[in-house]
């Protein structure tokens, strides 16, 4: 199908919007339509095609085209207009302006309800657009109209929420209208003229836009993404200096305009509302009132935009059959990969996050583009760039555009530069591992190693000048100098353990209030990530990086094989049989969610690894079983025997048996079960609405398959350890590995989402929108983004049929 340009949108057929005679005598009968010779030309009789800039479109079969972007041969709009296109655009020029974009847009429709998601990339600008409207069983308290683009350049965006002039919430809803074809957006490209502050071309889209009954614009947000998510997901924070510069404005052709100048006085964004047929836009102040009808939305920016990677460019060679096979998930790979950075998810993390891309690389590398201007690289790279030069502390998520700006502001400090944040302790130790899979493992990252490491960096993150080579060994000099007192003789104490930056409740990847229970110490960055990098060092000193420490290749392997050796035992939670049959059911009545309490499935002891240490409400250890021992399971081959054999038996016997007693439920695998924690607060905290609560993500299945493959893996090597050969043990690991592989695939429609949920209605589990649920008391909803990059990761994490 040919893509649609700004033009394509506007193929509104007369016959689709039949009407009575119109009381305003300026309008012109088009076949059973009606409209103004200033915004349409009446085709045929009875084919209406938008004016748009002051010049007509022309009509190609059942489209409308600007024909300096596109011709029409046959009756089929074609790209770039030559000659051999129809007589309406015979005279164009044969060569491609700026304004042309050669290759076939990609777009996506992906429908999560209430929510409404459609993607819209060409080689201009990449757009998503996100449309709320309540169904008949929305909480109405969290759900309401709303309209969102989101843009990865800049991790800007608009917003416009709605509600019914009537006053009774529930009975508006809204909704895109197609133009031709099952695609509703069309591209706007607009070139800099004199008047632009910022010389850019103004990019964006343009749909059409359905109000089922009349509405009122409540609340439009102008500029940032962050701005919105502060907006949406704290105490609904508006920011006087972004709202107070919205200027309003009713346009000549009944319409209304938004814009907003941003704080770096060069960059504007623009949204607007214009009624094709006739409804009414009324404009009081900075009040906007839309009759019950369809309209024209539209939405532009100009800044500098990111260069998108296709599906083709994102995956290896070996993996291209990938587009044709899952369209859907590479498409989504596509819109968050482009050449500078990976973007974490859409629409409300369309920026760089260290540990999400890292993670996904991890994972993903197996499909990944290497080389330069790669997938793998772009990761790399935009790690390097990020990284902290005054402690080797990697970026967990830069702020830039406008909110940049604004937090500059803050600070006393006019100037657009970016910014980073780094209190996350975790991703610090992602960046060794995925630089030895890279540069050791890798033939094309061998050969690119000196060239990638020589590379200076130059983006504005205060490392200008400075190597990657430099910026690496940095990282590197952090993770010794922090992990070499727990290695030491005698230094195997809890005080010698990773702990949280002071002055934080967050740092690893369950980043919520309660994701750790107000732990200071996390499980899984001592008992995975530290030993993993030292291992990932001491490989690649072993080959020649980091000349300036060639002890290194010693050294960190010692301190890795004491990180691996001893800190499991700080974590470990033992309950006895009887006493975990009492807990669980203790939970399950507290809880109240109706669901039974297994607790006929505990045949002995549940033995599992708590979430942190020294927790809130005085808890010495966060007893809270939960889905980390993926890291250990993916990242290490730990030899300890008795040990190795315990922990993947524990692992399996939680993911094989049911939630409360295990993690295991018909919706996919539990990041979290607090029914063995015997304190209230476990109930309280660790909840079916809460982002890291008794909830599903997706990536930790992935990781938690890829793992157990790994582990079962090594029963086939030279050296098997010794669970291969305890039947037993290997029997349930591998029972546990085709469990999980059941759950995710009965769960395949979900699995690219970023987390979902659950109720328990008529005796079964069922899924439902995180985002839909009533948030935790004290807490705002969390909305799912309907594509996280860490959740795309089954494209190379599949099932062993070997091991079925």
């Amino acid at each position: 199908m040919l893509p649609s340009s700004l033009c394509l949108l506007f193929t509104l057929l007369a016959r689709a919007f039949c009407s009575p005679p119109p009381a305003n005598k300026a309008l012109l009968p088009c076949g059973d339509a009606y409209y103004l010779q200033a915004q349409y030309t009446c085709y045929d009789g009875d084919f209406l095609c938008p004016i748009f800039n002051g010049e007509p479109t022309l009509r190609c079969e059942d489209a409308c085209y600007e024909p300096k972007m596109y011709g029409c041969d046959n009756d089929e709009l074609i790209y770039s207009p030559s000659s051999t296109a129809s007589s309406s655009v015979s005279t164009m020029s044969t060569s491609t302006s700026p304004a042309i974009c050669t290759q076939t847009p990609t777009t996506q429709h992906l429908s999560d309800p209430p929510y409404e998601n459609y993607f819209y990339s060409d080689c201009h600008s990449a757009n998503q657009v996100v449309v709320t409207s309540p169904q008949p069983d929305s909480n109405l308290t969290i759900i309401g109209p709303r309209l969102l683009v989101a843009w990865p350049a800049g991790n800007s965006g608009v917003v416009a929420f709605f509600s019914p002039q009537s006053g009774v919430n529930g009975t508006l809803g809204i909704e895109l209208v197609n133009g031709t074809g099952s695609q509703p957006l069309s591209a706007v490209y607009l070139p800099a003229n004199s008047s632009s502050l910022s010389g850019k071309p103004r990019v964006g889209v343009s749909t059409l836009v359905h109000f089922n009954a009349s509405a009122v614009l409540t609340v439009p947000i102008l500029g940032s993404i962050r701005t919105i998510r502060d907006f949406t997901e704290g105490p609904s924070i508006l920011v006087p200096e972004v709202q107070d510069a919205i200027v309003v404005s009713a346009t000549a052709d009944g319409g209304v305009t938004l814009a907003r100048l941003w704080l770096d006085n060069v960059t504007t964004t623009e949204m607007s509302f214009v009624p094709p047929d006739g409804e009414a836009i009324t404009v009081s102040n900075q009040t906007i009132a839309l009759d019950a009808g369809t309209y024209i939305f539209t939405a532009t920016f100009d800044y500098p935009q990111l260069t998108q990677l296709s599906a083709s460019e994102v995956l290896n060679d070996q993996s291209q059959g990938l587009i044709t096979q899952d369209p859907d998930q590479t498409t989504s790979l596509s819109f968050l990969s482009y050449s500078e950075k990976l973007l974490a998810g859409a629409w409300r993390f369309l920026t760089y996050f260290g540990r999400d891309s890292m993670i996904s690389l991890l994972l993903l590398q197996p499909v990944l583009s290497e080389g330069e201007g790669s997938a793998v690289e772009a990761v790399i790279s935009a790690v390097l760039e990020r990284l902290n030069r005054k402690d080797g502390s990697v970026c967990h998520e830069e702020t830039i555009g406008d909110y940049a700006t604004y937090l500059n502001l803050q600070d006393n400090v006019t100037s657009t530069a970016p910014g980073c944040t780094y209190q996350m302790i975790d991703t610090d130790y992602y960046l060794m591992p995925v630089m030895q899979n890279y540069f050791l493992k890798s033939a094309v990252g061998q050969s690119r190693s000196s060239d990638f490491f020589a590379t200076k960096a130059t983006l504005e993150f205060g490392n200008e000048g400075l190597t990657y080579a430099q910026l690496a060994l940095i990282n590197a000099e952090k993770i010794m100098s922090t992990s070499a007192g727990y290695a030491q003789a005698g230094g195997q104490t809890e005080a010698n353990l990773i702990h949280l930056k002071d002055g934080q409740i967050v740092g690893q990847w369950r980043d919520s209030t309660y994701g750790i229970g107000g732990g200071r110490i996390p499980y899984d960055v001592n008992t995975a990530l530290v030993p993993a990098a030292l291992r990932s060092i001491a490989a690649l000193s072993a080959q020649g990086f980091f000349a300036e420490h060639p002890e290194w290749n010693v050294t960190a392997a010692e301190y890795a094989q004491v990180w691996e050796d001893s800190t499991l035992q700080f974590f470990e939670v033992t309950v006895p049989q009887a006493e975990a049959q009492q807990l669980v059911t203790n939970y399950t009545a507290a809880a109240g969610y109706g669901f039974p309490s297994q607790a006929d499935n505990i045949t002995s002891d549940i033995v599992y690894h708590g979430l942190s240490l020294d927790g809130n409400n005085d808890q010495p250890l966060i007893k809270v079983m939960n889905t980390d021992d993926c890291f250990r399971h993916f990242l290490l081959n730990t030899t300890i025997q008795t040990q190795l054999t315990a922990f993947v038996n524990q692992t399996a016997n939680n993911i094989r048996q049911p939630f409360p007693v295990g993690l295991s439920t018909p919706v996919g695998m539990l990041v979290a079960n607090p029914a063995y924690g015997g304190d209230a607060v476990y109930a309280a905290n660790w909840t079916n609405n809460a982002y890291h609560g008794t909830v599903v993500w997706s990536w930790p299945m992935a990781m938690m398959a890829a793992g157990f493959q790994r582990q079962l893996g090594r029963c086939s090597g030279g050296e098997a350890p010794d669970f291969c050969s305890d039947s037993t043990v290997y029997t349930n690991v591998l029972a546990a590995y085709n469990h999980l592989w059941d759950v995710i695939e009965a769960n395949a429609p979900n699995l690219s989402t970023e987390v979902w949920s659950w109720r328990y209605l008529n005796d079964e589990f069922s899924f439902v929108p995180l985002g839909s649920l009533p948030p935790p008391p004290g807490l705002s909803p969390t909305e799912s983004d309907i594509r996280q990059l860490w959740s795309l990761t089954f494209l190379a994490v599949g099932r062993d049929m070997s091991l079925w």
